[in-house]
């Protein structure tokens, strides 16, 4: 049986082993290393309105829907949270539809109508979503709430429309503003401050003074 001391030398040897294979060039097992991506990236030109303004953008072909708002034109209201379409705070309006603004690229969007949190409403002007989220304190430390917003404005026409979720009971007929609809149909904006009460009230009341 070995000693402890014994035992002690294999962890050390394993040690230098594991840190030397992993240093180890790829070209000894036969294969090169692939080199770094060089040159100049893709540019392409994209026109799209953004709340009612006309931008015509010069941009890398990669960039994202996200990054033209936030980095290009500076409407630093669409937050980027988890840049996987996970969260929903970078939710955005594109012709009148929500969708998850990390998802989608630039180019992917000419001619569209885009309106972010600043083009619903402002200080002086507030949209009525946005007042009702400040009465019904639909938020705490606001990071998700422009897209809760934005969401939650696409979800009432949604719902308006007769647009179905997985809990409307009837696929035909109309839809109706209940607390399950909007639970659903919110599901993809995730608040981690848990104000998701606050917010159903506040959508409720919104589609109250709509009807």
């Amino acid at each position: 049986m070995p000693t402890p001391g014994e035992l002690d030398m294999k962890r050390r040897d394993l040690m230098v082993v594991a840190g030397a294979c992993a240093a180890f060039p790829a070209t000894a097992t036969g294969t090169r290393a692939q080199p770094a991506p060089s040159g100049k990236p893709v540019l392409s030109e994209v026109s799209f309105s953004v709340n009612g303004q006309s931008h015509q953008l010069e941009l890398d072909t990669r960039t994202t829907l996200l990054d033209a708002l936030r980095e290009h034109l500076h409407l630093t209201g669409t937050k980027k949270g988890c840049d996987h379409g996970q969260c929903g705070a970078c939710t955005v309006l594109v012709d009148g539809q929500r969708i998850n603004s990390c998802l989608t690229l630039a180019i992917m969007n000419p001619g569209a109508e885009v309106t972010t949190i600043e083009g619903l409403g402002g200080v002086d002007d507030l949209h009525p979503m946005q007042a009702a989220f400040v009465k019904h304190d639909g938020f705490q430390c606001g990071y998700c709430t422009p897209g809760q917003i934005c969401s939650g404005v696409a979800v009432l026409d949604e719902i308006k429309a007769g647009i179905p979720s997985h809990v409307s009971a009837d696929l035909t007929g109309a839809m109706a503003v209940t607390e399950a609809e909007i639970r659903e149909r919110m599901s993809g904006n995730i608040c981690r401050c848990g104000a998701y009460s606050n917010i159903v009230e506040a959508m409720i009341e919104v589609a109250g003074r709509r009807a």
